[in-house]
């Protein structure tokens, strides 16, 4: 149990750092373009917006599933999960939302205009879900971005594109 509480002790110092406090405006700033960049696309946002880390996207408008929009940013290497929507008609397993972060991509560097781009590469893949073309130009589009703001900048010669 020592572990956990220095854990929580070295996390709750970095809290209250002015860095910390910049990077969470950034955050929150990140998921605010992102949630812009799918509206603008026709997609629904969960409560008109985020005011947080994260995003919810109703997907009944485009009649899709939480399940398939999850399968497809998946497959263009987009992490994000499936998650269940006010009222929502299917089952847990199914759902009809999808749930999308920024602190991840927030830690890399990305800022507004990668979001906005991100947010057009999901709702390019979720507006032509059989197009393998459109997949295509996503992973490249994903792979790009990772290139630019790689995990480990150091190791960037050694480590292989994600294409």
């Amino acid at each position: 149990l020592e572990h956990v509480i220095a854990g929580k002790a070295v996390a709750f110092g970095e809290a209250l750092t002015p860095a910390f406090k910049t990077y969470s405006a950034h955050v929150i700033e990140n998921a605010k373009a992102l949630a812009r960049a799918l509206q603008n696309r026709e997609l629904k946002i969960v409560s008109g917006g985020t005011d947080n880390h994260v995003l919810l996207v109703d997907l009944r408008s485009i009649g899709m599933t939480g399940k398939r929009a999850d399968q497809l940013v998946s497959g263009v290497k987009i992490t994000a999960n499936k998650n269940t929507v006010p009222f929502d008609p299917e089952s847990p397993f199914v759902t009809s939302g999808l749930r999308l972060g920024s602190p991840a991509m927030t830690t890399r560097g990305m800022g507004v205009a990668e979001f906005t781009e991100i947010g057009n590469i999901i709702a390019d893949r979720l507006l032509n879900p059989e197009d393998e073309q459109v997949a295509n130009q996503c992973r490249q589009r994903v792979a790009q971005l990772c290139d630019r703001f790689p995990l480990y900048p150091h190791l960037t010669t050694l480590v292989p594109s994600l294409v």
